[in-house]
């Protein structure tokens, strides 16, 4: 274990500004970042023994954020879908 925090501007710095759109745009993304920053100040503490962790919940915690971070990679990456056209009849 590395004893680092793992924040998310460090984790993805090439999406530094689509992270910030999607916090303030999307509240799906915004609770997501919200839960990965929130598990890895708790992996970091139990990391630095800070905070009281057996290993298999350390493991637990690290298995989480990585699904975390992927599934908010996953939002990163794929396009915004483009808005409906609706053709109207005249």
């Amino acid at each position: 274990m590395s004893g680092t925090l793992h924040e998310l501007v460090a984790e993805f710095p090439d999406f530094r500004a689509l992270v910030r759109h999607l916090q303030e745009t999307d509240g799906h993304f915004a609770r997501l970042c919200r839960s990965y920053e929130d598990l890895s100040r708790r992996v970091h503490l139990a990391e630095r023994r800070n905070e009281p962790a057996g290993d298999a919940m350390l493991i637990d915690m690290c298995k989480q954020r990585r699904q975390l971070k992927e599934e908010i990679y996953g939002m990163l990456v794929q396009p915004e879908p483009e808005a409906e056209v609706i053709k109207l009849a005249v």
